[in-house]
């Protein structure tokens, strides 16, 4: 089918016309590039991500090494006409550019091919099917990338990744930790180019780069679309937005470095949600940018979404039309973390009052409970173990928790979650790197725990609530 037009905007004003595609290359800071080291003149040509995809768009990410012309080319695949489009990425964004594609066809793959100063790089993605459509769907998530210790090493690859990639899923959900911007990469054997904390934008935008140049990461990305949110460590360990004075810089590198479609009214706005199907829903959170002090009492005036993305939050569960809901929040729902203030929604107790964000997130469930809004699944990273926890907090409201990572950070044993929401554990795993699937298909959802090397460790079936629309069986890709 030929591409509809569509337009691309800069902060100047001016509006062009360009075939199926939205390119936004915007240029806020004017920074003065650095004459090229030896380290730059090793980096990887180009860099590609491919994010944010829906039924009928997605975002092409790239990363050149200079202010030339990067030509992008996509087509459907098996199919030789391509639509061509040339952007000019900019110093201010570390030579960094966005496309956003529409007018694309629904469950479809779509290969594509990067040019610029003679390097080239190839891959492919996949739109999500329609809302009416009942194909099966599987999802990768996990966090927690880089920490002092565990970042790149001289002659390796984030190993974990080529397992991913094994696994051939049609998204990839990064909960946060893309980076560890509070940390120093250094000692034998590391990569050379992150042994500082980030404080720059240039700073910060490096430690994205240092990440995305591992040569398992860039295979990955090239093969699959990602859904990317932030966490502490991409600014500072435990960081509220409001009162951190790091979060503008990290927030603007972390928008630079992902392929993230932002509303134009809105343009630091991380939340949002994807549609894939009749079975399934993602509501991607911003835990970080508007949420109180962690070391504030909880209670009706301490937030961690700000009201105006909790009441999004809640009526866009109430008014999905999917089966299963996933709700991506970068920290955990029931495990206690961090001392002595607590930095996730599970409450932490002091010796004259709690800390922690229960009382927002009790809001939240019983919203959820009095709408009737069934087959919420909370997805979420952060605490360098896996789990898959079902809690009960009312009769009749069953929810699910499920948790991995790390990528490459130090792993941890698991913790018990907090009894508040009636928690029973089905199964958890620590003292390694984790990576999870959920695979959603006509009978229901399919959790896995996967080591760093792609071994099953352990595997979890949720059926869905009885009053879920499950007629019928779901369509192949």
């Amino acid at each position: 089918m030929p591409w509809k037009r569509a337009c691309w905007h800069d902060l100047t004003g001016v509006r062009r016309t360009v075939p199926g595609l939205v390119v936004v290359s915007v240029a806020w800071l004017a920074l003065v590039p650095a004459a090229p080291s030896r380290r730059a003149m090793e980096e990887p040509a180009l860099l590609v991500t491919v994010g944010d995809a829906t039924d009928r768009t997605a975002v092409v990410w790239v990363r050149a090494r200079a202010a030339a012309p990067v030509t992008i080319e996509v087509g459907r695949d098996g199919d030789e006409s391509v639509r061509t489009v040339v952007v000019e990425p900019s110093a201010a964004r570390d030579f960094t550019v966005r496309a956003k594609l529409d007018g694309l066809v629904a469950a479809t793959r779509y290969r594509y091919r990067i040019r610029a100063a003679g390097a080239e790089r190839e891959g492919t993605f996949r739109t999500a099917p329609a809302p009416e459509d009942r194909f099966p769907f599987t999802l990768l998530w996990s966090a927690d990338l880089g920490a002092r210790g565990f970042c790149r090493r001289v002659g390796e690859r984030y190993a974990v990744f080529d397992a991913m990639t094994a696994r051939r899923p049609d998204v990839f959900l990064f909960l946060g930790d893309t980076i560890y911007a509070d940390h120093r990469c250094g000692g034998g054997g590391a990569v050379p180019g992150a042994e500082f904390v980030a404080r720059t934008l240039g700073e910060f935008q490096a430690k994205h780069r240092y990440n995305r140049e591992d040569q398992a990461v860039q295979a990955f990305l090239g093969q699959t679309t990602v859904w990317a949110t932030w966490d502490d460590h991409d600014v500072r360990g435990n960081f509220a937005g409001p009162t951190e004075e790091f979060m503008p810089v990290g927030r603007q590198a972390f928008l630079d470095y992902w392929p993230i479609d932002v509303p134009a009214d809105d343009p630091t706005r991380l939340y949002r949600r994807f549609r894939y199907g009749r079975l399934a829903e993602v509501f991607i959170l911003d835990t970080r940018q508007y949420r109180s002090r962690n070391c504030q009492p909880d209670g009706p005036d301490k937030t961690m979404l700000g009201a105006r993305q909790r009441r999004w939050l809640i009526d866009a569960l109430t008014t999905s039309a999917a089966v299963w809901k996933i709700v991506a929040s970068s920290v955990p729902l029931s495990i206690p973390k961090a001392w002595p203030c607590g930095d996730s929604w599970a409450r932490r107790g002091l010796a004259l009052f709690s800390t922690g964000f229960a009382h927002e997130r009790d809001v939240i469930l019983d919203a959820l409970l009095e709408r009737a809004v069934s087959n919420v699944v909370f997805l979420a990273g952060d605490v360098h173990f896996a789990s898959v926890i079902a809690h009960q907090p009312q009769p009749g409201f069953l929810l699910h928790e499920l948790l991995a990572g790390p990528l490459s950070a130090r792993p941890k044993q698991p913790d018990a979650p907090s009894h508040d929401l009636n928690p029973r554990v089905l199964f958890s795993a620590g003292g390694r790197p984790t990576f999870g699937e959920v695979e959603i298909g006509a009978m229901g959802l399919t959790v896995r725990v996967l080591d760093g090397a792609g071994g099953v460790l352990g595997t979890e079936r949720i059926a869905p609530a009885p009053s879920s629309s499950y007629l019928g069986s779901a369509q192949s890709p």
